[in-house]
């Protein structure tokens, strides 16, 4: 019988992952320190059940957009993040609705005492985040926690199926994994899952995809005025780059097209403006002169805006082993959108768009000939856009899902 890691040696474990790691995370600056170690402000007394929601960062929370407001008429919602983006989406998502918190560290003390400040009826996971203490301590206090939008990929199942003679315990003991497709709950049940837990609910990042307007937001206008685009010129917006790709896509970018870069982050926008020689950065609060071609977004929460100004979108992380990123947003926004070949991240959804002929899916070596094929052909353009919107509309529905089974666990469960 596989029996789990006795609980207080992981507290021995992390030790030493922290002390290694500490350097780098107090480089990047981020906060929250006393919150990390269980130090939350703790919450009024409940009126009602009280759900946590738990999103890493910036994607899972903006995946809770139709969820939250499906669960705030019934339950108490809050809302947890770990980077320091995760919180500040979240807050700009959910603060007027729902309380906004800091996720603790693993380490048993900083769970125990955020469980204290918290005081959740239930605890939902967004994707993934299974970690042993936080999942103990649940099933200590009998609180049912589960994963939502659950998804594993091959190279983190990987990674889990070495250890998954200590990870088993602890998968098993999820009360429910609600699951994006097929393939991830076979992954989740090969982790310990018990079969009658598992089920397939779809993406909720297909309902959170905002819907087209008629053209860009006065924000985005004003985004474009502040860096001095040229609005009667093509743009490319690269969303999420990581390193090297700045460089990539501005070398394939057509002449006479401007390109905007948004890099993932933050630590790297230093970086990316070496790799676009001369480039407009948006923190320099300073326009663009006539003729300016490359710009960069050095900014958190942007992307978006800088999105509805865009003729076509490249995917970063998508051209190095990182896994990819989420396209839906893009597409959403009616934007015809490239990924390179790493979405391993996000295959089912780069899939089902692929299905659609909804996405165009290109190498490093066709990335100059796919980009310059797309800014010529402007029917192509529209016959992506409209594919991509019809094909997200398909596949909506998983945030009802979602919240008719966090509602039914809360009835069975009242506030205590």
């Amino acid at each position: 019988m596989e029996r789990p890691l006795p609980l207080n040696w992981l507290d021995l474990l992390y030790i030493p992952v922290a002390a290694a790691y500490s350097p780098s995370l107090l480089r990047k600056k981020r906060g929250g320190w006393r919150e990390r170690f269980g130090g939350t402000e703790p919450l009024p007394p409940k009126k009602r059940p009280r759900v946590l929601l738990h999103a890493v960062s910036v994607g899972e929370v903006n995946s809770l957009r139709t969820l939250v407001p499906q669960l705030v008429e019934h339950a108490e919602v809050v809302v947890s993040a770990t980077t320091d983006t995760g919180i500040e989406r979240a807050r700009a998502l959910f603060g007027s609705t729902c309380r906004v918190v800091r996720y603790p560290l693993d380490l048993s003390g900083a769970v125990r005492r955020f469980f204290d400040a918290v005081a959740p009826d239930a605890v939902a996971l967004v994707e993934l985040e299974v970690w042993p203490n936080f999942v103990r301590e649940a099933g200590r206090r009998e609180v049912p926690i589960g994963v939502i939008n659950g998804r594993l990929s091959a190279r983190s199942s990987r990674g889990y199926r070495r250890i998954r003679r200590w990870l088993a315990p602890v998968f098993g003991a999820l009360e429910f994994a609600a699951v994006q497709d097929e393939t991830y709950a076979r992954r989740f049940l090969e982790m310990g899952v018990r079969p009658d837990r598992c089920r397939v609910t779809g993406s909720m990042k297909w309902d959170a995809a905002g819907l087209p307007s008629d053209g860009p937001s006065p924000d985005a206008l004003r985004l474009a005025e502040e860096l001095g685009l040229d609005r009667s010129r093509p743009l490319i917006v690269a969303g999420s780059t990581a390193e090297g790709e700045e460089a990539l896509i501005r070398a394939a970018t057509p002449e006479g097209v401007q390109l905007l870069c948004a890099p993932r982050k933050p630590e790297r926008f230093g970086e990316a403006a070496a790799a676009l020689p001369g480039c407009v950065r948006r923190s320099s609060r300073a326009p663009g002169g006539p003729g300016a071609r490359w710009f960069l977004l050095d900014t958190i929460g942007e992307l978006g805006l800088a999105c509805q100004l865009a003729d076509l979108v490249v995917m970063g992380r998508t051209f190095v082993p990182l896994g990819g990123s989420d396209p839906i947003e893009p597409i959403a926004l009616g934007k015809p959108t490239l990924v390179g070949p790493e979405v391993a991240n996000f295959a089912s959804i780069v899939s089902a768009f692929g299905a659609d002929d909804a996405i165009v899916r290109t190498t490093r070596d066709r990335l100059a000939a796919d980009l310059a094929r797309l800014m010529e052909d402007a029917d192509e353009r529209e016959r992506l856009r409209r594919a991509g919107l019809a094909c997200i509309e398909s596949h909506r529905g998983a945030s009802g899902r979602h919240a008719d089974l966090l509602r039914a666990l809360l009835l069975t469960r009242p506030a205590r």
